[in-house]
């Protein structure tokens, strides 16, 4: 899969894409990195420590979030998007589900879309993304947690998201899927997607873990939100093994490392 000017092996291999929220109210990292130095400095860190993409984002997603209209989000990760472009060479991710946001972020240089809605919630998103040639992260959400069958309810919402790309003729080989670990699922549901994992390759696309210090793992341990990194770190592990091929974290050099000895013994025993 290529994103931006480098070619993603993820048949063989697992990469990090490290999270760089730019908001004031994210769940974890709010207002820590809203401004363009604070956002270059975190960005700096996180290539050092081994982050293969990053993700940006301009708008809160965790529960309760106030959205912001198209026009703020805008204002919040161009400056950022193309401060980055300009000093590092890294590919980027534009967190949004806006498609004047995703025009804008791709003009700057962003070129990946990472949308939670999966090209649902904004009509226009997958005409921007398929005629700007960009990758697309489709993630797995709906209004509300209610399933008939939730395996095959998942696997229908995505495959829904996967013809949306289809129609506006995204490449397959542009595209990966989220399944959208906290987003539209009870405790107990978030839990068997993450042990269940391996279903999702049914649809033969890279498959994008999210679950860096969400409430799954607090809930599981009884942890805030500031000590759920080994929490993380066992579902990057569990992740790997069930074939995912990216893994967007807050903790990088942390997850880089915890990924590279889990893929070691995953293609070690895909040799035996």
């Amino acid at each position: 899969m290529k994103i931006g000017n480098r070619e993603f092996d993820t048949a063989n291999n697992a990469y990090i894409m490290g999270i760089l929220n730019v908001t004031p109210d994210s769940f974890s990292d709010g207002g820590k990195y809203d401004s363009v130095d604070k956002a270059l400095f975190r960005v700096e860190e996180m290539i050092k420590d081994g982050a293969d993409i990053i993700d940006i984002g301009g708008e809160s997603t965790r529960p309760g979030y106030t959205p912001v209209g198209a026009e703020e989000e805008t204002s919040r990760v161009v400056p950022v998007i193309e401060a980055v472009k300009r000093e590092f060479d890294i590919p980027i991710s534009l967190d949004t589900s806006k498609a004047s946001v995703a025009r804008s972020g791709i003009l700057a240089g962003a070129d990946l879309i990472n949308d939670i809605w999966g090209l649902k919630k904004d009509p226009d998103m997958a005409k921007v993304i398929a005629e700007t040639s960009v990758a697309c992260c489709l993630m797995h959400n709906r209004p509300e947690p209610v399933y008939h069958d939730f395996f095959g309810d998942v696997l229908s919402d995505l495959a829904q998201s996967v013809e949306l790309a289809r129609g506006a003729g995204i490449s397959a080989d542009k595209v990966m899927l989220d399944p959208g670990i906290g987003f539209a699922k009870t405790y107990e549901q978030n839990m068997e997607m993450l042990a269940s994992l391996d279903m999702l390759h049914s649809f033969g696309l890279p498959v994008l873990l999210a679950t860096s210090r969400k409430s799954v793992i607090g809930l599981t341990l009884d942890l805030p939100k500031e000590e759920r990194m080994e929490g993380t770190l066992a579902t990057s592990v569990i992740g790997v093994m069930k074939g995912c091929s990216f893994f967007r974290v807050h903790d990088v050099k942390e997850n880089v490392r915890a990924v590279k000895m889990a893929l070691a013994i995953r293609n070690m025993n895909l040799q035996r």
